[in-house]
């Protein structure tokens, strides 16, 4: 018999609660100590969460993305969704659909259904993004999804405990670097039998014969509190737009118009009037917009709520099918976080309206990633796992901007000295941009200046989606403009969105944007 919850405790609910947030956590952050990829160990580009029988998302680790933690919700409910009723003890799920997960194909998903004796009480996920995928990489060049790399569509990775041999083979068979790729796939299988595992052992020591009882009060507890968060704020419709320019130059205008219905505690993100999808690899499916439009409205409504499945249901998120938020097949998507960082922003701008202590300015937005591919002066191929570098984070009513940091990923930069160790790359330099960011009451975060070449006499291949590189981030509030980018490549700037082929000794700088003012300057 499950217990009836809903009379639980005060103080057992919160044991449970707690034992469930450590649980997913201390998982989350064992897979990123035992990753192999940089950009997931040292980074932390990944996402953990627990799921009850129904496939909503109950718990999810201190650590991680925005994009990848909300879109690891709708991965969660789709694959459990397809696989109830189907699955044994032993088994472990697998995709990287773009439109099911998390966007692109980099971004693996798995989820381990949870058995205590015969029945599943749950599943446990994760999202990392992997080393390599094959295709194109990371970069903006490829014409459609197809030419990006290896579509995994949901399958079972392991089958009663013993590994899918054709798909191991298949995926072995498709990337540059498959002993990096089935290490972390390892990490994450490993992550989800330890989970399982003490999640059993929770249900036992608290009498519970599966966590659908304590879910349901959960998701409760945690709805109710986001719609009372928005019963606060002042009802109507509050508009936003953010301009940018992408490698190769085009224009990308996101409009946003949030509205707010205070009785029902429900909040409506809709798009309409946004650019539509282009022929670019920067398009955007709609579970990534929808993760950093909750992410965008949450952090303003109370940040110490918990984020799951009860706190996302109050907003809604719109985008017209065909928008370069919302694209459709086979719109290639392997570069979409250049234009999904941005989501934040015009959403911000609608809510400054209302609580314009709350938001902060626009930054530098994306992250500027950077893959490398090529040969060692030896012979031996090296491919690089994507590592980022951010520009100033935008102001804040009562706070300056900090430098160096991107919101609203939250994604680390890999250490230099990493990347020096693992591939023949020099770095010149690495240093703030002093004074690039907007002026005002508050001043937006500085950029920084990267600076490296190759120690190679091999060609070689670069992938960088730099954005911002014409107007910088603007202010809000009567604050000024950060300064924008600039992308060089031997003292010449570049902007495009193909992979670039280099020769040794090609020096690339890169001067990512400063963060926006906030209020005008004293």
């Amino acid at each position: 018999m499950t217990r009836d919850l809903t009379r639980i405790d005060a103080v057992e609910l919160e044991i449970l609660w707690s034992n469930l947030i450590g649980m997913v956590t201390e998982r989350a952050k064992a897979l990123q100590r035992i990753a192999f990829s940089p950009i997931v160990r040292e980074a932390g580009d990944l996402a953990y969460a627990l799921f009850d029988q129904r496939g909503r998302m109950v718990a999810q680790a201190n650590t991680g993305t925005p994009g990848h933690i909300n879109s690891l919700a709708f991965a969660g409910k789709h694959l459990a969704g397809l696989f109830t009723g189907k699955v044994e003890p032993g088994d472990v799920l697998i995709t990287n659909d773009p439109w099911l997960s998390a966007g692109h194909f980099f971004d693996i998903t798995t989820l381990t259904p949870i058995f205590n004796g015969a029945a599943v009480i749950g599943w446990v996920g994760s999202t990392i993004h992997h080393t390599d995928i094959g295709g194109y990489g990371i970069g903006a060049g490829a014409r459609d999804v197809h030419e990006e790399g290896l579509w995994i569509p949901p399958l079972k990775l392991y089958e009663r405990g013993v590994p899918n041999a054709v798909l191991h083979d298949i995926i072995r068979r498709n990337v540059r670097t498959p002993d990096a790729v089935f290490g972390d796939l390892a990490a994450q299988v490993s992550a989800g039998r330890t989970a399982s595992e003490h999640l059993v052992a929770l249900c036992e020591r608290h009498g519970l014969a599966d966590i659908e009882g304590l879910s349901d009060e959960i998701l409760r507890r945690s709805e109710e509190a986001t719609r009372a968060a928005i019963r606060k704020l002042t009802p109507g419709t509050y508009h936003g737009v953010s301009r940018f320019d992408v490698p190769g130059g085009e224009i990308i205008t996101l409009k946003a118009a949030v509205t707010i219905d205070a009785e029902a505690g429900h909040i409506v993100v809709d798009f309409d009037g946004s650019s539509m999808q282009t022929t670019t690899g920067i398009n955007v499916v709609l579970n990534y917009t929808h993760a950093y439009s909750t992410f965008a409205v949450r952090s303003c409504l109370n940040p110490e709520l918990p984020n799951n499945s009860g706190s996302l249901a109050p907003i809604e998120v719109r985008a017209p099918l065909g928008s370069i938020i919302n694209c459709e097949y086979p719109a290639p998507v392997n570069a979409r976080h250049v234009v999904g960082m941005y989501v934040p922003m015009p959403i911000l701008k609608a809510l400054h309206q209302v609580m314009p202590d709350r938001v902060l300015a626009e930054g530098s937005g994306a992250v500027w990633t950077i893959q490398i591919q090529g040969k060692r002066s030896d012979g031996r191929a090296f491919t690089s796992s994507m590592f980022n570098y951010s520009g100033g984070m935008g102001a804040r009513a009562g706070k300056p901007g900090p430098s160096a940091t991107c919101y609203p990923t939250g994604v680390a930069a890999v250490p230099v000295e990493i990347l020096e160790a693992s591939m023949p790359i020099v770095f010149d330099r690495k240093e703030l941009r002093r004074g690039s960011g907007g002026a005002g009451r508050m001043r937006g975060g500085d950029g920084q200046s990267i600076g490296f070449h190759m120690n190679t006499d091999q060609p070689w291949l670069l992938n960088a989606v730099p954005s911002r590189m014409e107007d910088g981030p603007e202010g809000i509030g009567g604050g000024e403009a950060g300064a924008p980018g600039r992308f060089l490549i031997n003292g010449e700037p570049v902007s495009q969105a193909r992979k670039l082929s280099m020769n040794p000794g090609d020096a690339v700088l890169l001067e990512t944007p400063g963060g926006g003012g906030f209020g005008p300057k004293a």
